[in-house]
């Protein structure tokens, strides 16, 4: 079963509102960017990622939690964040019953993370490949 076919499963077996709460979730973020990829990771999370890891979702009892890498470094205009706040690399933001999903906002902090992991890969880039991407602006 491939990563998608797993989080389906996952949100099928939330019988409850955190099954309708998570999915649209997902939908948003892959809306969010077209090259968004779906991946099964820490024995049953949902991860998507672009040039890195954008966030994890994960359903418990009372709500459910969609936790960015890297949170602390994204602009949070929307104040989305309530949870983790403490955090120097984590930061999330808990669902409960009943709460609407900001769409807007959560797309645009699903870029903020895409634009995050694309910056820091070019810095980890080679200092040649760096060199050659300057002079090719030029």
């Amino acid at each position: 079963m491939n990563p998608s076919e797993r989080i389906d499963q996952l949100i099928a077996e939330l019988t409850d509102w955190r099954g309708k709460t998570l999915a649209s979730i997902r939908k948003t973020i892959l809306e969010a960017d077209r090259e968004i990829i779906e991946e099964w990771k820490w024995m049953g999370s949902p991860v998507w990622s672009h040039d890195g890891m954008i966030a994890v979702g994960n359903a418990h009892k009372d709500k459910v939690k969609l936790t960015f890498s890297h949170g602390p470094s994204l602009p949070d205009s929307d104040k989305l964040f309530n949870a983790g706040l403490g955090g120097n690399a984590w930061r999330a933001i808990d669902f409960f019953e009943g709460d609407k999903i900001n769409e807007r906002a959560l797309k645009n902090l699903v870029r903020a993370a895409v634009d995050y992991n694309q910056i820091k890969l070019k810095r980890k880039a080679p200092a040649g490949t760096r060199a050659k991407v300057h002079k090719s602006k030029k």
